[in-house]
């Protein structure tokens, strides 16, 4: 990790000391998105793939992507979640071409070099010429060639790869706070997916990272939080970071009516909106934990939502130094009753792309890109709740975002 009192330097530009202040040239540079690649995404950390109950029969498959490097991952024959790069080894043209399926084996269509559920090259069309003439020279080994192969790792049924050898474990790399909260949500009922979106955000990758470990701009942000009285600072919850500062829990409880006698006098912005139905807002308690809103990260790009009783993960990829996909996929349980079932898809709409309290997130990376274009050598302040990245029991703290650049600077070394 760099060491905090001092002033790193990158492509001559300055680092500040200590961790409250971030350069806006790091969310601007493409040197910095190419060094990302190699010592980041490529480097010791776990790439969120898929579920696992997308690939549950032997040769289904899905496409992905760790950092801009394109993904195949797949159920073997045998059972094993493998992963591989999407590249063929001749030309480099994509081996997969759609966003999943099942099958037998993989063949690239520029030249139908054939590969294997793992990624292995299996064969090579005219290996051996025509009538005796042209083909590979005979010293030439399928097995000396293919695309780099990734290590994958299952943790309550979602799937995790990684292209190094120095990756810790999965529970060591994101810590006891994100096991527990993930086990608490994924553990001993088969998570189901009921919805998809992709949003495409203008602004770099980091800023949306930012962005959910932002954990006090929900209420001020998100005005239906506020409107309709969901979320405030004032309530119980909290921050909880790992030990490298790389992956957290934000959570905010509901509020104890009984106790919280603030509640009933808390005015929303407008007490004139209502909703024509409320039933938007009928939830049900359904882990006895009181969560109204969680968000769970694992470093570098997976995030697992709860709010109210949407659960989702958001999967967040760079493309290019100024524009991020952003994958929403939808959770419920496979053994939900039908009353259950139909709330979710309800309150489907407090999330996503359009979602009543995530609609303004889909901009606000933009209007960071905008308002900093001109100032790349000048720093954002994430100061709030101190300046170190230790857990508080608070959510009116930056201490996460802190967390995420310690880990991301000794990661590309900055």
């Amino acid at each position: 990790m760099p060491d905090d009192a001092a002033v790193q330097t990158h492509s001559s530009r300055v680092w500040p000391s200590g961790l409250t202040r971030v350069p806006f040239w790091a969310y601007q540079d493409p040197d910095v998105l190419a060094r990302e690649q190699k010592r980041l995404f490529e480097g010791p950390v776990w790439n969120y793939l898929c579920l696992e109950n997308e690939i549950p029969n032997a040769g289904d498959w899905r496409a992905t992507y760790v950092g801009e490097m394109p993904v195949v991952v797949a159920r073997d024959h045998d059972g094993a979640i493998v992963a591989f790069e999407n590249r063929c080894a001749h030309r480099g043209a994509l081996i997969c071409l759609d966003d999943g399926g099942n099958a037998k084996e993989f063949q690239c269509v520029y030249h139908a070099w054939r590969y294997d559920l793992r990624g292995n090259l299996r064969s090579i069309a005219f290996q051996r010429g025509v009538n005796g003439r042209g083909g590979m020279q005979s010293d030439f080994r399928m097995e000396d060639h293919g695309p780099r192969k990734l290590r994958t790792t299952v943790l309550f049924g979602i799937v995790f790869g990684t292209l190094s050898d120095l990756t810790p474990d999965i529970e060591t790399f994101a810590g006891p706070e994100v096991v527990d909260r993930l086990r608490t949500v994924a553990a001993g009922r088969m998570l189901e997916i009921i919805g998809r979106f992709t949003e495409v955000l203008p602004n770099n990758w980091k800023l949306y990272a930012e962005n959910v470990r932002d954990t006090y701009h929900a209420s001020l942000l998100h005005l239906f939080f506020a409107t309709f009285k969901l979320n405030r600072l004032s309530q119980g919850g909290g921050t909880e970071i790992n030990d490298t500062g790389s992956c957290h829990v934000s959570t905010t409880l509901a509020p104890d009516q009984a106790v919280d006698h603030a509640y009933d006098g808390m005015r929303s912005v407008d007490d004139d909106f209502r909703l024509s139905d409320p039933s938007l807002l009928d939830a049900v308690d359904e882990h006895d934990d009181r969560v109204r809103q969680q968000i769970i990260s694992v470093f570098p790009t997976f995030v697992m939502q709860r709010t109210q009783n949407v659960m989702a993960v958001r999967h967040f990829l760079p493309r290019g130094p100024h524009k991020t996909d952003l994958h929403w996929i939808f959770l419920g349980y496979a053994d939900d009753t039908s009353e259950q079932r139909t709330r979710r898809l309800r309150q489907i709409n407090l999330a996503g792309p359009a979602g009543y309290v995530s609609m303004e997130d889909g901009c606000i990376g933009g209007f960071v890109e905008r308002g900093a274009a001109a100032a790349a050598d000048q720093t954002s302040i994430v100061e709030m709740g101190g300046r170190d990245t230790k857990g508080q029991d608070t959510r009116a703290t930056e201490a996460a975002i802190r967390g995420f650049w310690r880990f991301w600077r000794g990661l590309v070394d900055i």
